[in-house]
C-alpha cells in the first residue's frame, strides 16, 4: 500500500529543512519569518515584470494614447 508523505520545505531565509507541520512553516523560526518580512519592506524583493490583467489594464484606452501623442 501507499506510503505517507512528510511535507517539508527548505526555509527560504537560511535553507534549514523545515516540516509541513511545524508552526512556523514554511519558515524555521520566527526569526527567519521577521528577515523574510524585512526584505520585502526594504524592496529587496521585486516583481520582475509587470501583471498584464486585461481588466485593469488601460494602455488601449482612447484618451490615454491621444495624450501620448501631444
Amino acid at each position: 500500500m501507499g506510503k505517507n508523505r512528510v511535507r517539508s520545505l527548505r526555509c527560504p531565509t537560511c535553507r534549514r529543512i523545515v516540516l509541513a507541520s511545524d508552526a512556523e512553516f514554511p519558515f524555521c523560526s520566527e526569526r527567519c519569518r521577521a528577515i523574510d518580512l524585512g526584505k520585502w519592506a526594504s524592496g529587496a524583493y521585486v516583481i520582475s515584470s509587470p501583471l498584464n490583467d486585461p481588466e485593469t489594464d488601460d494602455s488601449n484606452y482612447p484618451n490615454q494614447h491621444a495624450k501620448e501623442q501631444q
